[in-house]
């Protein structure tokens, strides 16, 4: 029996690809979490960016135990079982009236995992409005053959290379998952997928957790991480990430530096041009 999920939204996430909204935080539980962000925000400067955005969960206790919040895990359970491992925690923050987008784009290929059901929970810390940019979802994409992309490298596209699907998408067809701050949306990972600007007067805020089940593998890097959630691993195709003891913990800062960089050879895996950016 599904934990969470009606049976018929467990339909229409094998048949689409994409499920929302799911409410998971209280109000005070996102004020929280939003403040422990910018709290952090504050005292390096600005925005949170660059190695920061990627495999968060080992700088912030915080976000490591919102990794594990059985809330979430019961969602995933009920789409991939109960052996589950994430792979990638990402910080997704357009600031208010910022040009930042993403291009359409299909996150698997890209990210060498051999995992067609990948799940990516997608959890908003403020609203994502239409109007600020929330995800577009191309309903049925994850069910075909992965589109050809090209790589742009558009300076305000929020993705490593700029990738972009090289075909034309019917907007038509697309669908908005807009969420107010502490709902959910959940999507598989070959799904085509798509945000626009932030012309909204507030900063657009979300975390995406990457979760796999465990027998998943990364084919394209030699070295890869991830994290067991729940269950047990008795595949173990994954160096198990620390669990940090705090926020900036250093045992954790120090295994956070070795997998950014193999996570950045990763996404950067036949690309002409390489930056220092990830996305």
């Amino acid at each position: 029996m599904p934990m969470v999920l009606t049976e018929t939204a467990i339909m229409q996430y094998r048949r689409d690809g994409y499920f929302f909204p799911i409410p998971i935080l209280r109000a005070d539980e996102v004020a929280d979490l939003r403040g422990r962000l910018e709290t952090f925000e504050a005292k390096q400067g600005g925005p949170i960016g660059g190695g920061h955005r990627n495999k968060s969960h080992l700088l912030f206790k915080w976000l490591d135990d919102l990794m594990r919040d059985s809330r979430i895990l019961d969602v995933v359970e009920d789409l991939i079982g109960h052996d589950i491992l994430c792979w990638n925690t990402i910080f997704w923050i357009k600031e208010a009236g910022s040009p930042s987008f993403v291009s359409w784009h299909q996150d698997l290929n890209y990210w060498g995992l051999d995992a067609n059901d990948l799940v990516t929970a997608w959890l908003a810390l403020s609203p994502a409005s239409v109007e600020s940019g929330c995800m577009r979802v191309l309903p049925g994409s994850h069910a075909e053959a992965i589109l050809p992309h090209a790589d742009t490298f558009h300076s305000d596209n929020m993705l490593t290379r700029g990738q972009e699907i090289a075909v034309e998408v019917d907007e038509d067809k697309a669908v908005s998952m807009a969420l107010k701050p502490g709902e959910l949306s959940v999507h598989n990972g070959r799904i085509a997928h798509a945000s626009g600007a932030n012309d909204a007067h507030d900063r657009r805020i979300g975390v995406s957790f990457h979760y796999v089940p465990t027998r998943a593998q990364q084919v394209v890097g030699d070295w890869d991480s991830a994290a067991l959630v729940r269950g047990k691993d008795d595949y173990r195709h994954f160096a198990a990430t620390p669990i940090p003891a705090g926020d900036m913990d250093p045992v954790a800062v120090a295994f956070h530096e070795k997998a950014v960089s193999a996570l950045h050879d990763i996404l950067y895996r036949g690309a002409e041009q390489v930056t220092g950016r990830l996305g």
